[in-house]
């Protein structure tokens, strides 16, 4: 018993030691701002769903970012779907599992269980690695099986790693860099807008009535504040006479 508490208190503290490892760099999210999320639903269907999947979304929805059926059928179907259809990659799953080893998870609610912050630094950390698969290696998620598919916008990147001993303690630190190598076709500032996009619209393809739900919980908060306050004004009408 005593073996089995001292694993449940361990693990999460190696769980947050390992986390705390890699610093999250904030999204700049915005779903109030329609134009960067209609960027970002277009960068998603041309780099993303051909390996992944959205299929908990369907492409009709996105007439809430202000695209009519007709600009959704135009821009953002490009493999013969339908507007009433789900977000679905044509990928074989066993073509995939072939290709990078494992089946590419579907994007649903990524941004719900790994947060903006996760996904915008991983697109954002990977670095040029000729010992892995793909070429391709991640600050954020180490040996990753997916490849750098937007590298011709942000170019490639290496991991710089210096040791430098503290003159205090004596003890080795590590620290790391990603430095810029080839530049893309994209500036560096243009590339991080290019994500943020990207980002923001992943954070709204995860729950599309967040923005309605944090609305009207506000209203509801202001209707029960004067209910309140009219609750209290009845009581002391009520109990005014009595003594």
């Amino acid at each position: 018993m005593k073996k089995i508490l001292t694993l449940l208190l361990v693990v999460p503290a190696l769980s947050w030691a390992s986390s705390a490892k890699v610093v999250l760099e904030a999204a700049p999210i915005n779903l109030h701002d329609k134009m960067s999320l209609q960027r970002g639903a277009q960068i998603f269907v041309n780099h993303c769903l051909n390996c992944h999947s959205a299929a908990s979304m369907r492409y009709a929805r996105l007439s809430d970012l202000g695209l009519t059926e007709a600009q959704i059928r135009d821009n953002l179907l490009i493999a013969g779907e339908k507007v009433g259809e789900p977000m679905a990659t044509a990928l074989d799953p066993k073509d995939a599992k072939a290709f990078f080893g494992v089946v590419p998870p579907d994007l649903s609610l990524l941004a719900r269980s790994r947060g903006p912050d996760w996904i915008y630094t991983y697109l954002r950390g990977f670095y040029r690695d000729p010992s892995t698969k793909t070429g391709w290696n991640n600050t954020v998620f180490p040996n990753v099986g997916m490849p750098h598919v937007l590298w011709e916008y942000q170019g490639d990147q290496a991991l710089r790693i210096t040791l430098r001993t503290d003159p205090n303690t004596g003890d080795k630190l590590e620290s790391r860099k990603l430095a810029l190598e080839r530049p893309g076709t994209l500036k560096p500032v243009e590339y991080d807008q290019y994500v943020a996009d990207l980002v923001n619209f992943m954070t709204y393809l995860s729950e599309p009535a967040q923005t309605n739900r944090k609305m009207w919980g506000i209203v509801v908060l202001f209707f029960l504040a004067g209910f309140v306050v009219i609750a209290l004004l009845l009581k002391g009408e009520y109990w005014k006479d009595v003594r």
